[in-house]
C-alpha cells in the first residue's frame, strides 16, 4: 500500500490573549483536519505576539516547562482526538535556561520529543538572543504514524545545513514554523522571496517536501512593528510551490508574487514511497563526498587545522 499522507500549512493572525490565540489555534487544526490533513504545521510562537521585537525581562515569565506548557497540553489532547500529527513551537523554560522549541506530538497525542531551535537570530525587531539559548538538542527527526518527519524553526530555515541534516538522518518532510515580516528599520524592503526561495532550494536540494507556515497581521509594540508576511506554503521535492495560503493561482511551480494575507491553510498530498523512489533515482546522496565538505564544520573555512585524511 502507498504511504500517502496530507499535510497543512496553516497561518493565523495572533493577538495579545493566549486564550484565544490558542482558540483560533484548535479551530484551524479542526477545520484543516476535517480537509484530510495528517500532519498540521501552526506557525512559530503562536501562543502571543512575536515578543522578540523587544527585550524585557517580565517576558521570561511567559515560558514554562514542556510540561507546563499550554499549547502543547491542549493540543496534545486535540491531536489524539483527531488523530493527527502536530508540531507545536512554545516557549520552553528548563530551570534558567530558556528555549525557542518544538514539541512533536504524535497522532495519539504523545509528545515524542522536542526540538531547540539551533540558530539564534539577532537585530532590530527579532531580537531573540536577549530570549533563548542556542538549542542543545541537536537537530531531530522523529517516526510518527504519518512518515519519519524533520523540523526546524524560522531562522533555522536560512541554513542549507539544517535541511541536509534532517534529510541526512531520514526526514521525509520538512517542517519550519516561522515569524517573518518587515524589517523595524526599513518597512520598505521586502524579504520574503528571498525567505521562500531559499526553502525552496532546501527541497530541491535533498529532494524532500517543505512545509512553512507563517503568521500575518501587524504587531506593534513600544518602539518597534512589524507586518509578517504570511504566504505559508507547501513545496514538492523539486523545489514546486504547490499551495499557497491567500494564492489565487499557481501554475507549473510558478509563485504568487503578493499572496492575500488570510487567515487559512492549504493541504497537499505526497505519496512518501514515491518520493523516496525520486530521491534514490537522482542520486545525489549516493554522490556525497563527506570527507571533502571539512570546511563546513569549521566558523571560517579553513582547512589549517584539520586534513582531509583525519
Amino acid at each position: 500500500m502507498p504511504r500517502v499522507v496530507k499535510v497543512a500549512a496553516t497561518q493565523l493572525e495572533i493577538t495579545r490573549d493566549p486564550e484565544k490565540n490558542l482558540a483560533k489555534a484548535e479551530k484551524i487544526i479542526r477545520e484543516a483536519a476535517a480537509a484530510g490533513a495528517n500532519v498540521i504545521l501552526l506557525q512559530e510562537l503562536f501562543e502571543n505576539w512575536y515578543f522578540c521585537q523587544e527585550q524585557k525581562g517580565e517576558y521570561f515569565d511567559w515560558a514554562k516547562p514542556l510540561e507546563e506548557s499550554k499549547p502543547v497540553q491542549r493540543l496534545s489532547k486535540l491531536a489524539k482526538e483527531l488523530g493527527v500529527v502536530l508540531p507545536v513551537s512554545f516557549f520552553e523554560r528548563v530551570n534558567n535556561a530558556h528555549f525557542n522549541s518544538l514539541a512533536m506530538i504524535d497522532a495519539d497525542g504523545s509528545v515524542l520529543g522536542v526540538y531547540r531551535k539551533s540558530h539564534i537570530p539577532d537585530g532590530p525587531g527579532y531580537q531573540e538572543k536577549f530570549y533563548f539559548s542556542p538549542g542543545d538538542t541537536g537537530f531531530k527527526v522523529w517516526d510518527t504514524k504519518f512518515g519519519r518527519l524533520g523540523a526546524g524553526i524560522c531562522w533555522d530555515q536560512w541554513f542549507p545545513e539544517t535541511a541536509r541534516s534532517l534529510a541526512l538522518m531520514g526526514a521525509e518532510v520538512l517542517f519550519y514554523p516561522t515569524a517573518i515580516g518587515s524589517e523595524p528599520e526599513d518597512p520598505s524592503y521586502n524579504s520574503y522571496p528571498h525567505w521562500t526561495r531559499t526553502m525552496l532550494g532546501h527541497a530541491a536540494a535533498n529532494l524532500v517536501p517543505v512545509v512553512a507556515s507563517n503568521r500575518i497581521g501587524t504587531e506593534t509594540w513600544a518602539k518597534s512593528s512589524i507586518t509578517f508576511y504570511g504566504g505559508s506554503f507547501i513545496s514538492g521535492q523539486r523545489g514546486e510551490v504547490l499551495a499557497q495560503v491567500g494564492a489565487k493561482e499557481l501554475k507549473d511551480g510558478n509563485l504568487h508574487p503578493n499572496p492575500d494575507k488570510v487567515e487559512g491553510f492549504v493541504v497537499h498530498a505526497f505519496d512518501l514511497d514515491q518520493c523516496r523512489t525520486n530521491r534514490l533515482g537522482w542520486g545525489v546522496f549516493r554522490d556525497r563526498r563527506p570527507e571533502l565538505y571539512t570546511p563546513l564544520v569549521t566558523l571560517d573555512g579553513s582547512l589549517k587545522h584539520h586534513s582531509l585524511s583525519a
